[in-house]
C-alpha cells in the first residue's frame, strides 16, 4: 500500500467541523429512517456465511447495475482525510467519483477524527450504492486519524490511538496485546466509519536490508507472524471491522522498495512454502476479509521474466483461490506504485491484474480512464462480463458484511467517546513498555545508576522533518536526571559540527545516542547517515561508554558494534520514547525480545531482562 506518511505529519490546521447534516437524496439508507444516523451491525470474516437478507441484497443489487456501475464497484481511489468544505475543488474531486464515476469505495488518508467522519458521512449520503471505506491502519488507528502538529507551536492536535510499529509486538511476544491492538482498532475505526483496514502487515521479514518492510514486519519467523497475525485479526473481528493481510506472495525478503521499482524474489516454491506463505494460509484460515498482493516478482517460481505477482494467474488464482479456497477479497496494492507504472503504464495493468484474478484496483492513476480501460476490455473480448460479476459480487458481499444493507452513516456525537480514550491510548503504552529490548548491554549500563555527579550527553539523530524525535524522551530523562546535555544532529550535520560535537562526548562520562531512522516509502535504503555512523563508532570504539536506543530499524547495530549498551524501542512514536525513557530510568522492567535476528551479532530470541530499580531518581511512573 502506497505510504504517505513522512517521518512527521506537520500542518498548520485550523480546522472547524460541525455536526454535518445530511441531504435527502434517492438513494437513501437501506433500513428504518429514524435509525439513518447508524452505522448497521458488522459480521465480518471471509468465511462466514451471508444471511438470507443480505444475500438478496448482494444480488438485487447485482442485477440493477449497468455495466459501466459494474466497473465502478471495483475502482477505490484514494481521498485525503482533511477537512473538505462543501463545493470546495478538493470536495468536488471526490464528490465525482462518487456520484458521477459511481465508485465502489475510498481509501481514507491522514485526517483528524471527526473530519474523517464527517466527510464520509456526506460521501455516503450521495452514493447510489454505499461505499467501502478502507484505510491504511496496519499498527493502529493513529497511524491515519490525526496525530499531527501545529506549527511553529509542535501543539499536538490529537487523533485516533498511536501504537509502535508492529515489531515491537513481536518482540513482547504477546497474542493478547496483539488482540487488544485489533480491538482498538476496529472499535476506532468504526467509529469513524472505516469498515476494513489494510493490516495486518503478513510479510516476514528475513532481509536486513530490507528498505520498505522492516518493522512493519512482526518478525523473521514465519510461526510468530501468523500467531500474532492471526490475533490481530480476531480482535478487529470483534469489535465489527474487517482486515486485509498483505503483501502477498510476501514482500520481506525484497531489498528494492516496489513504490519505485519492481522488486524480485528467488525462493522457489519450496522456501514459499516453508517461509513466506505460513502466514497468509494462518490468515486464510482465521477469515481475513481480504488480501493484498504486493508488486513483487518471484522469479524463484515463474522464471527471469516474472511480472509483478499482481498480475500473475498463478499467484492471484492459482495459490490464491485454487490452493489456499480463499473467498475473500482481493486487493492490488497501489496502481501507481513504481514496481508497476514503470514497466506497464497507467492502464494496461488494470486488464492484466482483473484478468489475473484481482477483484479490486486501488488507486489508478485516473478514475474514469480506468473504467473505460475495462468497458473497452469487455467489447474487445479481452475480459468477460461474468469475470467483472464474480468480483462485483465479492465486494457487495464484503459491504453485507460491513452491515452497509442496514445503515451507511456514523454518529459523530460518539466519536469523542471512543477515538483515542484512556481505555486505548492505557493498551498502546503497554504494547510500548513490554517492547522494549535491551540486546546487548556490555558494561552494565542499563537501566542508569543514580550518580549526580555523571556528565550525560544525549545525542537524537533524526531526518531534517521529524521535529518531535527525542523530544518526549529527553524531557522525562532530563526532569529527572540533572544535568543531562541535549544535541540533536542530522544529514546536514558538517563536519567542523562533528568536531564540536566528539569534544562534548571526550568531556561526559556516558553517551545517550538515540537513532530514529525507520522504512520510509520511496526513500529506495533504510539505514543512518555515513558520518553519523563513523562518529559512534569512533567515540564507541574508544572505550567512551555508549548507550544507543534504537527508535526504528534494529538493523542499524552493524553501522556502530562497537556500541557498549543496544536498547531498541522499534518506533520513534511519543508513547515509544517515554516507554524507552522509563525503562532506561529503571521505572519499568525490561522483558522484550528480539523477533528478528542481528548477524552475526545476536540471535532471534535474544535480549536481557532488567528489573525495576529502586534508584532515587526512579521511584515515580
Amino acid at each position: 500500500m502506497k505510504d504517505l506518511r513522512p517521518s512527521l505529519r506537520l500542518t498548520l490546521i485550523t480546522l472547524s467541523i460541525a455536526c454535518a447534516s445530511v441531504p435527502h437524496t434517492s438513494q437513501s439508507v437501506d433500513r428504518d429512517p429514524s435509525r439513518n444516523a447508524l452505522l448497521g451491525p458488522a459480521r465480518p470474516g471471509s468465511t462466514a456465511p451471508l444471511s438470507d437478507a443480505d444475500t438478496r441484497w448482494v444480488e438485487n443489487t447485482l442485477a440493477s447495475l449497468t455495466l459501466r456501475q459494474k466497473i465502478g464497484q471495483l475502482i477505490m481511489p484514494w481521498v485525503g482525510g482533511e477537512y473538505a468544505a462543501v463545493g470546495s475543488p478538493e470536495f468536488e474531486q471526490v464528490r465525482k467519483w462518487v456520484e458521477d464515476d459511481q465508485v465502489g469505495g475510498v481509501v481514507l488518508s491522514i485526517g483528524l477524527p471527526l473530519s474523517y467522519a464527517a466527510k464520509l458521512n456526506e460521501l455516503q449520503s450521495r452514493a447510489r450504492v454505499p461505499l467501502l471505506v478502507a484505510s491504511d491502519m496496519e499498527n493502529g488507528p493513529g497511524m491515519r486519524l490525526g496525530n499531527i502538529y501545529a506549527l511553529p507551536s509542535l501543539l499536538p492536535q490529537g487523533g485516533g490511538t498511536m501504537f509502535p510499529p508492529v515489531m515491537a509486538l513481536g518482540a513482547s511476544g504477546s497474542e493478547d496485546l496483539a488482540y487488544k491492538l485489533g480491538q482498538v482498532t476496529g472499535a476506532e475505526a468504526r467509529a469513524i466509519g472505516v469498515h476494513l483496514v489494510f493490516g495486518p502487515v503478513l510479510d516476514v521479514n528475513s532481509n536486513p536490508l530490507n528498505p520498505i518492510i522492516n518493522t512493519r514486519s512482526f518478525g523473521e519467523n514465519p510461526a510468530l507472524v501468523s500467531r500474532l497475525a492471526s490475533a490481530y485479526i480476531r480482535g478487529a473481528h470483534s469489535m465489527g471491522v474487517m482486515t486485509t493481510g498483505k503483501h502477498f506472495p510476501g514482500h520481506g525478503d525484497t531489498d528494492t522498495d516496489s513504490h519505485l521499482d519492481l522488486p524480485t524474489i528467488r525462493a522457489d516454491r519450496a522456501q514459499l512454502d516453508s517461509v513466506d506463505l505460513p502466514p497468509f494460509r494462518a490468515a486464510a484460515n482465521q477469515g481475513t476479509d481480504a488480501i493484498m498482493t504486493a508488486h513483487i516478482a518471484v522469479v524463484g517460481v515463474e522464471g527471469p521474466s516474472a511480472g509483478p505477482a499482481t498480475l500473475s494467474r498463478t499467484f492471484m488464482t492459482g495459490i490464491l483461490r485454487d490452493e489456499m479456497h480463499f473467498g475473500g477479497l482481493l486487493f492490488t496494492d497501489a496502481m501507481t506504485m513504481g514496481g508497476i507504472a514503470k514497466r506497464y503504464g497507467a492502464t494496461e495493468p488494470l486488464v492484466m491484474a482483473i484478468d489475473a484474478g484481482a477483484d479490486v484496483l486501488l488507486m489508478p492513476r485516473s478514475v474514469p480512464d480506468a473504467i473505460e480501460t475495462l468497458m473497452d476490455a469487455v467489447h474487445a473480448g479481452r475480459l468477460t462480463e461474468a469475470r467483472i460479476d464474480a468480483s462485483v459480487r465479492r465486494v457487495l458481499t464484503a459491504k453485507a458484511r460491513a452491515g452497509l444493507r442496514e445503515g451507511r452513516l456514523v454518529d459523530l456525537n460518539a466519536v469523542d467517546r471512543i477515538v483515542a480514550i484512556p481505555a486505548h491510548t492505557d493498551i498502546a503504552d503497554e504494547v510500548a513498555a513490554r517492547s522494549i529490548t535491551l540486546a546487548q548491554d556490555k558494561m552494565n549500563l542499563v537501566p542508569l545508576r543514580a550518580d549526580s555527579t555523571r556528565k550525560i550527553l544525549s545525542i537524537t539523530y533524526a531526518g531534517t522533518a521529524d521535529l518531535t524525535a527525542g523530544h518526549v524522551f529527553d524531557d522525562v530523562i532530563s526532569s529527572r536526571v540533572p544535568g543531562v546535555r541535549r544535541v540533536r544532529i542530522d544529514a546536514r550535520t558538517s563536519e567542523p559540527e562533528y568536531k564540536a560535537l566528539a569534544a562534548q562526548a571526550d568531556s561526559a562520562d556516558l553517551l545517550v545516542v538515540s537513532a530514529y531512522v525507520s522504512p520510509r516509502a520511496f526513500a529506495g535504503s533504510i539505514g543512518a547517515d555515513t558520518a553519523f555512523a563513523q562518529f559512534v563508532e569512533k567515540t564507541a570504539s574508544s572505550g567512551k561508554p555508549v548507550i544507543l536506543i534504537s527508535f526504528g530499524s534494529p538493523y542499524i547495530l552493524s553501522e556502530f558494534p562497537s556500541v557498549s549498551s543496544y536498547l531498541l524501542a522499534w518506533g520513534g512514536a511519543p508513547v515509544s520514547q517515554r516507554a524507552a525513557a522509563l525503562a532506561l530510568l529503571g521505572d519499568r522492567e525490561i522483558s522484550g525480545r528480539l523477533p528478528i535476528s542481528l548477524p552475526p551479532y545476536l540471535q532471534f530470541g535474544a535480549g536481557i531482562a532488567r528489573a525495576a530499580t529502586n534508584a532515587p531518581f526512579a521511584t515515580q511512573r
